[in-house]
């Protein structure tokens, strides 16, 4: 069995509950306040931004030259999609600034930095891994069962159900189970362990985004 099968396994509970949970549900239906949604724009702008940043370090850390260019591209690809924030859906909608970077952001962002720059190469592939494959698979399950036809978040959706979006993902997913071959079952259970950590941080965006959570003080 690929890594990559074996490792979602341990994630399945996590992403049941990612697409039952009231943001996913809500920007299914189109009903999703638009509050929230900006909420969650402003933070994702900020997570693209260092997201680029650490799959940037990954490439610069990989062995193989061809895994170096790919993670060059995703990190080049990361920061498109967030210039493409700023330039088309902050004006769409209404947003005028993205905030400050709030606590789940935060964690998330610093736990890929510090992964990507400290941990084994491998396991830093497999801790932004979540990133490509849950949003894709969120974004497939959307837009296969939609319930209402205009929905204004139209374009999000089709952005990460798209093939183009498909095609980024089959080769980070390609790229784990490439490296993980070459692991010891030690390293590949911390490859592990950092995937599923990363999986459960992308529920809690969300979730954050939902309930608008700030800091406290």
């Amino acid at each position: 069995m690929k890594w990559t099968d074996k490792t979602w396994t341990q994630i399945v509970p996590i992403y049941q509950k990612i697409i039952k949970m009231p943001f996913i549900e809500e920007l299914q239906k189109g009903t999703l306040p638009l509050e929230k949604f900006q909420f969650y724009m402003g933070q994702d702008s900020f997570y693209l931004e260092n997201f680029a940043r650490s799959l940037a370090l990954i490439g610069a850390r990989a062995h193989r030259v061809s895994h170096a260019l790919d993670f060059i591209r995703f990190a080049e690809g990361a920061i498109v999609v967030e210039k493409a924030l700023h330039d088309s859906y902050f004006q769409e909608f209404g947003l005028n600034q993205r905030g400050s970077i709030e606590p789940t952001t935060h964690h998330y962002i610093n736990f890929l930095k510090s992964t990507s720059a400290l941990d084994q190469v491998e396991v830093a592939m497999a801790a932004v891994l979540p990133c490509f494959w849950i949003y894709q698979e969120v974004g497939d399950y959307i837009y296969q069962n939609q319930l209402k036809e205009n929905n204004p978040y139209q374009k999000w959706i089709d952005t990460y159900a798209g093939e183009e979006f498909e095609t980024l993902v089959f080769k980070a997913k390609e790229i784990c189970d490439l490296v993980a071959e070459n692991c010891t079952e030690t390293q590949q259970q911390n490859m592990m362990n950092a995937f599923v950590a990363a999986s459960r941080l992308e529920f809690m965006f969300w979730d954050s985004a939902y309930r608008l959570k700030h800091w406290e003080v």
